[in-house]
């Protein structure tokens, strides 16, 4: 299914279902105007379609005592595999999301740590494996996302 094929309750439905995944379906009817079963076909739809991929739960890090977040860019040596890079960090629990980058630098770490000492100890691992030659590490202050 491509975007030009979802329409503007669709693009409703998908709304409301990212602000809260658990609405209930005579919920999400009320506010698009359809009845129940019209938005449960829809849903099913954009599930079977792929356009859906999960239903998840939003999580207070800092509550479970991971509230710090930073990035770090991972620099390479040349000949270094897509597939190497995204082994180096995608094994690690502080690796929240890692992204292979076209150009300099060659990927990009979303981590989440406990205190400083843990994102050097974190880094320190990182630095460790034998095709990195750099790392550059940003943290964050504050965050927002829009959600998937």
């Amino acid at each position: 299914m491509t975007e030009d094929l979802l329409d503007a309750t669709d693009h409703e439905i998908l709304g409301l279902l990212r602000e809260d995944a658990r609405r209930t379906l005579s919920d999400i009817a009320g506010r698009v105007t359809l009845s129940t079963a019209a938005v449960k076909r829809r849903i099913d739809r954009l599930r079977e379609t792929g356009v859906i991929t999960g239903f998840t739960v939003q999580v207070d890090h800092a509550k479970l005592g991971w509230g710090i977040e930073a990035f770090t860019e991972l620099r390479f040596v040349g000949n270094t595999k897509v597939a190497e890079i995204l082994r180096t960090t995608t094994r690690m629990p502080e690796a929240q999301a890692v992204f292979t980058i076209a150009g300099d630098p060659d990927a990009l770490v979303w981590l989440r740590v406990r205190d400083m000492a843990h994102l050097q100890k974190t880094i320190d691992e990182i630095r460790r494996h034998h095709q990195v030659t750099g790392t550059k590490t940003l943290i964050a202050l504050e965050s927002w996302s829009r959600g998937s």
